[in-house]
């Protein structure tokens, strides 16, 4: 995604200086849009940095700072006033507002052409736009085609700048329902993504926002994951809204190896989505499941399932009863009675029933610990089963 931050490093704007809300200078940007009128706020999108100056609003600087609302409310990217003649000066108002909503303000000179700043906007972001279409390629290439050209994709990563016989990792985002993930969320998650991770490829893929990441410069001061997965949370949708957000961490491979990485990171939000309350963001961090992901031949966690809970499954099947899932609450509670009867609203003696059937159709001792760790580990395998 392309940011104020990004456009404003060209040489040929150096005449034009952010002067207020530089604390927003990551805003996305998408367009330009040279604005003369408070009262023209339907032509304009949403992340366009506007231009005005300030021609039509004859030195009244209440319709300069309601341009400045105006712009805000309708999240453009920023705003850029070209002083001179219709703005001598910019209004303390504008500081103080820029600054308070992180909203950037740039002043550029009467003597710079706003033509000149259009045309090199318009052309930067176009060879912006170019240069995602052939990186989200590329990241498609190594990630789901099973027989990549490595001798092409090394020769564009080259090009790119990026070093094919390092090690990256592949953090995954996903809102898991929406196919288009908000522009304003893909911003927040850059921004603080890049607090820890320099981002080198990024692509959508269904309801996923997929970036290849170095991390060989992150420092030990640097945030963890899983704060910044707070802080983007918490930016989004707010302190008290529930978030449907979900972020995981694969680990480092080279560019060969890095689907890898992918399916370790989409491991990662299978799991959070399962047990949200274990806040882990990173496949490092996943435990036990590793040693279950790492077993080559599937067939043998397969086959540990049903011998674990398939006389279960069909029970329930045959029955029509929740035995399976009685069982789960069963050792996330470790078979504290009033714990169970208080988490599924039925009476104790409910739970001791439920609880003497499941072990006469297993045949086994629910409380003992060998026979616990065993029906555990066949829940754990059920969570990463495709």
């Amino acid at each position: 995604m392309i940011t104020l931050k990004k456009l404003f490093s060209l040489s040929e704007l150096e005449p034009i200086h952010l002067v207020a809300g530089e604390t927003g200078i990551n805003r996305p940007i998408t367009g330009v849009n040279v604005m003369e009128s408070d009262r023209l706020a339907e032509f304009f999108k949403e992340n366009e940095l506007l231009v005005t100056t300030g021609i039509n609003m004859q030195g009244d600087e209440i319709r300069l700072i309601a341009m400045l609302h105006m712009a805000f409310k309708r999240k453009a990217a920023g705003i850029i006033l070209n002083v001179g003649p219709y703005i001598p000066t910019i209004p303390e108002q504008v500081f103080q507002f820029a600054d308070e909503h992180q909203f950037p303000v740039f002043e550029m000179p009467w003597v710079y052409r706003i033509a000149d700043f259009v045309k090199i906007t318009v052309q930067y972001l176009a060879t912006a736009e170019q240069r995602q279409t052939k990186t989200e390629r590329i990241l498609s290439e190594i990630l789901f085609n099973p027989e990549p050209d490595h001798e092409s994709l090394d020769k564009e990563l080259s090009q790119l700048g990026i070093k094919a016989e390092a090690d990256f990792s592949i953090i995954v985002c996903t809102t898991g329902s929406a196919p288009d993930v908000p522009s304003r969320l893909i911003y927040i998650i850059e921004d603080e993504l890049s607090k820890r991770y320099k981002i080198l490829l990024s692509m959508s893929h269904k309801d996923q926002i997929i970036y290849m990441a170095d991390r060989t410069e992150i420092q030990i001061s640097d945030p963890p994951l899983s704060q910044l997965v707070k802080n983007i949370r918490d930016k989004y949708y707010g302190k008290l809204e529930k978030a449907n957000l979900l972020i995981g961490a694969g680990n480092d491979y080279p560019i060969k190896e890095l689907s890898k990485s992918y399916e370790e990171a989409a491991t990662v939000i299978r799991l959070t989505r399962h047990y949200p309350d274990l806040l882990i963001s990173e496949y490092k961090d996943i435990g036990a499941y590793k040693i279950i992901m790492d077993v080559r031949d599937r067939n043998v966690i397969e086959t540990f399932h049903q011998d674990s809970l398939g006389l279960l499954y069909r029970y329930d099947k045959l029955h029509e009863t929740d035995f399976v899932h009685f069982l789960r609450v069963f050792l996330e509670e470790d078979g504290r009675t009033a714990n169970i009867a208080r988490k599924e609203f039925v009476h104790r003696n409910t739970v001791l029933y439920k609880t003497k059937k499941i072990e006469s159709i297993l045949g086994v001792d629910l409380y003992h610990p060998f026979v616990k760790t065993n029906l555990s580990l066949a829940f754990m395998i059920e969570d990463v089963m495709e």
